[in-house]
C-alpha cells in the first residue's frame, strides 16, 4: 500500500469518527491534518469543508414544521372520505383549542 493510499484511509477512518460523534476541536484538527497532507483531494476537501464550517457545524431543524405537517397528514388521514375544507378547519382549529402544544 503506497503511502498516499494509507495517509488517506486513516484521514477517512478519523472522518466517518468525527461523523459518529466527534467534537468541534477534533474537527478543527482534522481539517489542519487534511489539509496539510500529501494527498490533492484531501486537501480540497479540508479548504472546502473549512470554507462552510458554518454550515457543518450548525444545528438547524425543521422539526417543528415536519410535526405541524404530520400532524396535518393524520387528521386528514383520518377524514378520508369526509373531507370538505370546512371540516377540516374545524378539526385543526379544535386541535389547536385543546393546548397539545404544552412546555
Amino acid at each position: 500500500m503506497s503511502m498516499d493510499v494509507a495517509v488517506m484511509r486513516q484521514l477517512a477512518m478519523r472522518f466517518r469518527g468525527l461523523l459518529r460523534g466527534g467534537s468541534l476541536e477534533q474537527l478543527d484538527e482534522w481539517i489542519w491534518d487534511a489539509s496539510s497532507c500529501c494527498v490533492y483531494a484531501m486537501r480540497r476537501f479540508a479548504k472546502t469543508l473549512r470554507q462552510a464550517i458554518d454550515a457543518v457545524v450548525g444545528q438547524w431543524s425543521n422539526g417543528q414544521t415536519e410535526g405541524q405537517i404530520n400532524r396535518l397528514k393524520s387528521l386528514e388521514g383520518s377524514m378520508y372520505g369526509r373531507t370538505s375544507i370546512e371540516l377540516l378547519r374545524a378539526r385543526m382549529l379544535l386541535l389547536q383549542d385543546s393546548n397539545l402544544h404544552r412546555e
